[in-house]
């Protein structure tokens, strides 16, 4: 199921302000901007809130 607006999960900018990438997970797809992939690499806890299950994730 893909994300009607695409947004940046965490700033909220769209694809008309900042580049975004696309990502899957858990059958949905999600919208990040190159500011925020670290994010997802060294510190996945901040999505807590963004994501389903993300309070599963650990901090690298």
């Amino acid at each position: 199921m893909d994300t009607p607006n695409k947004k940046c999960i965490i700033c909220k900018r769209d694809e008309n302000d900042i580049p975004l990438t696309k990502f899957d997970y858990k059958n949905t797809s999600f919208w990040i901007c190159p500011q925020h992939i670290p994010v997802i690499i060294h510190d996945p806890t901040q999505l807590v809130g963004l994501l389903p299950d993300a309070d599963k994730f650990e901090a690298v």
